[in-house]
């Protein structure tokens, strides 16, 4: 029954990428290879370049209407995309870009409890928009700025997927605590010794109080948020 259990509410996350070794060092420790070696979730890396028709294997070509860079072409991606989705229906298909919409908690929360969905790591100057408009269900952002491809930000919304699944961590109420989860930035933590370099920790914390210990980190917070982020308060 254990089995079946795990069979049943496994996650499967496919990436497609031009570089599935990049992948090698995020997933092969930490909460990634937890979730791994837990069997809770299953991470499948397709190179893309193993789906051209080209006898070169090539991937990509000049923009029309000219411009600098290049642009992945459609046929690959298309090839790759269609051998997935004929063996099982996703829940999402997710390109990674930096004009998608900007990745949140709540985006983390609501994708880790889907069963299937795909990664889609752009390069370059980006993929053929025909693709994202006929297979792309979601584009995702992590952030207003480039980077030199879609594998790093593939890589941290694996992660964070990945550590909210229940049991991935030990101490499961650790993820639900994190900043964001109840639109707040994390309170400030410490750990021993109590005193280090005449730096002392709250006295709360040391109380044994625990709805002291909770309402000091919850004012925290709130004074974190307001001083850093006043954003997500409204």
């Amino acid at each position: 029954m254990g089995c079946l259990m795990c069979t049943l509410l496994k996650m499967r996350i496919d990436i497609l990428t031009l570089f599935p070794t990049f992948f090698d060092g995020p997933f092969g420790c930490s909460i990634p290879k937890r979730a791994l070696n837990k069997n809770l979730v299953e991470i499948h890396l397709h190179d893309i370049r193993k789906f051209s028709k080209d006898k070169h294997n090539k991937v990509d070509d000049y923009p029309f209407g000219g411009g600098s860079g290049m642009v992945m072409t459609v046929q690959p991606i298309a090839s790759a995309l269609d051998f997935l989705l004929e063996q099982r229906s996703y829940d999402e298909v997710i390109f990674l870009t930096p004009d998608g919409e900007t990745l949140n908690q709540q985006k983390v929360n609501a994708f880790s409890l889907q069963k299937n969905i795909i990664l889609l790591c752009g390069h370059y100057k980006g993929i053929d928009q025909r693709i994202r408009d006929k297979y792309i269900t979601r584009e995702i952002s992590i952030g207003d700025y480039v980077l030199s491809g879609g594998e790093f930000a593939a890589a941290v919304l694996t992660d964070a997927i990945c550590r909210i699944i229940p049991g991935v961590i030990s101490d499961e109420t650790s993820a639900l605590n994190d900043s964001f989860q109840d639109g707040l930035l994390d309170h400030p933590t410490y750990s021993r010794p109590a005193s280090w370099e005449g730096r002392e920790v709250p006295p709360v914390l040391l109380s044994g109080n625990q709805a002291k210990i909770d309402e000091w980190r919850f004012e925290q917070s709130l004074e974190k948020t307001k001083e850093r982020r006043p954003d997500l308060l409204k």
